[in-house]
């Protein structure tokens, strides 16, 4: 298993060349770039989400805990006294960074549901919604987030299996097959819940139409 901070930089690597070359073809502006880069590099330790003593998921919740804040702010801004929104956000973020963590630590295995590439597609997705219906970022914008996040997400998965082959004893180790897989199975009930939250997403995101006319200018550059 790679560790956290190869997983970090891979993931910020192959991030930041793929949104530099977005931006080098006058795709995304240079702030849209460095967006995608961080949502690379966030997508680079998503799969992590379910170790329970990792540091992946300290400072996924942390930022899920700044999320709820933000949207918490954002609501209490037009309903609620300033005091009593500042607790509020307060409370939301100690709320999701304690005792949700600890829950979702508790109910979660390491390398099974959420260390697949259906896991992988529902982070994308769900970071499409997020970004589309919360933040009311444009479509293209936000398909494009998904899309490095997935891809951030399958780096991971691809370290973890590369790790479980060791070249100098030319044997494989007993991890190997556990990382890189469609879905965890015998799981029925999780890859249930992972499926209706896919469908769930792909009643709320934008049309994948900008998505494509993204894909299409992209091809003729693929022959530069």
């Amino acid at each position: 298993m790679a560790n956290f901070k190869t997983h970090v930089q891979v993931a910020s690597v192959a991030s930041g060349v793929l949104a530099g070359a977005l931006a080098w073809a006058q795709l995304v502006s240079l702030p849209e770039a460095g967006l995608l880069w961080l949502t690379g590099t966030l997508g680079g330790i998503m799969p992590d989400i379910d170790a329970d003593t990792s540091r992946s998921i300290q400072i996924i919740f942390r930022l899920f805990g700044a999320l709820g804040t933000t949207l918490t702010l954002l609501y209490g801004r037009q309903h609620l006294p300033l005091l009593d929104t500042l607790l509020l956000g307060g409370a939301a973020y100690l709320l999701v960074r304690y005792p949700l963590c600890w829950a979702f630590a508790r109910l979660t295995v390491h390398r099974a549901s959420l260390h697949s590439l259906l896991a992988n597609l529902v982070f994308a997705m769900v970071t499409v919604v997020i970004s589309h219906q919360l933040f009311h970022l444009g479509a293209e914008l936000a398909w494009l987030m998904g899309v490095f996040m997935f891809a951030g997400a399958t780096i991971h998965l691809l370290l973890d299996e590369l790790y479980s082959i060791d070249l100098e004893g030319r044997r494989l180790k007993k991890s190997f097959g556990t990382a890189f897989k469609v879905m965890a199975w015998p799981a029925p009930l999780p890859n249930l819940a992972l499926l209706g939250l896919l469908l769930l997403c792909w009643w709320l995101v934008p049309s994948p139409q900008p998505l494509l006319v993204v894909l299409q200018q992209l091809l003729p550059l693929s022959h530069i």
